[in-house]
């Protein structure tokens, strides 16, 4: 249990890889709060967690407003006292087509969503950090920040400026304990792909197959296995880990 006792926070606590951090952070002995804007989604998924012997409450959070990001910190220290982790998993994926033909409205929530959401949780969390002398940020982020893909601009972009925040979260917060990581996640299997090939029609399923032959482990990443990833940088066997991007996509970008 690599996050025995360690309070985390977690947003973007839909349906995927948001949900399967949850119940995978508490089945490794963190005490999760759960965040989502969706009030029914979190209470059921903390009520699950609670039931199966773990521990989590839930705490709606819209990560485009400030108040509402401070307002989950101190959720989180008024149940255990601390925050140990924060996972920034919040996004909002602008309608797919190409970066010329994109709504700037849309780019412009992606960014505010993605980014600036990040950096509203980590300017709610890091004084806590601070006084505790320890703490771990892990911005979620995509392979499409590393291979471009059509359709992925605008979300690219917002997930590109979180790739800096983290670079300079870890640079600024030198000295104090609070570490501050990326992981990119790649293809991944779970319920928004399983309803992403369902819309392709009978091509859906030859769809699958394909970008499964393409990635070098034969498979599409299961997403409870891609969060194992974020376990271990929210954990101490990440100690001297900061500032780092983490590939996780099965092999399907390998950097240089």
């Amino acid at each position: 249990m690599i996050l025995k006792d360690k309070v985390v926070i977690i947003t973007g606590a839909g349906p995927g890889m948001g949900q399967a951090m949850c119940r995978g952070a508490a089945a490794e002995g963190a005490k999760v709060v759960v965040s989502a804007r969706s009030v029914d989604a979190i209470n059921a998924l903390a009520a699950e967690i609670n039931a199966a012997g773990g521990e989590a409450i839930a705490v709606p959070c819209d990560v485009a407003k400030t108040d509402q990001c401070h307002a989950l910190a101190a959720a989180a220290i008024a149940k255990w006292g601390r925050i140990d982790g924060m996972v920034h998993s919040a996004y909002y994926h602008p309608d797919w087509g190409s970066i010329i033909d994109h709504s700037i409205d849309q780019v412009l929530q992606a960014l505010d969503v993605i980014a600036v959401g990040g950096l509203r949780m980590a300017q709610a969390v890091v004084p806590q950090m601070k006084a505790q002398g320890s703490g771990s940020i892990v911005n979620i982020s995509t392979l499409a920040t590393r291979k471009p893909m059509p359709g992925e601009g605008g979300y690219a972009m917002a997930k590109s400026a979180i790739n800096q925040l983290t670079r300079q979260l870890a640079v600024e917060l030198g000295g104090t304990g609070i570490r501050a990581n990326t992981a990119l996640m790649g293809w991944m299997d779970g319920v928004p792909l399983d309803q992403f090939f369902a819309s392709q029609g009978e091509a859906g399923e030859a769809f699958r197959k394909q970008r499964a032959s393409e990635i070098p482990v034969g498979h599409i990443p299961p997403d409870k296995d891609c969060a194992k990833a974020v376990y271990f940088l929210l954990s101490d066997y990440a100690s001297e880990v900061t500032g780092a991007m983490l590939d996780v996509n099965g092999g399907d970008w390998v950097a240089a």
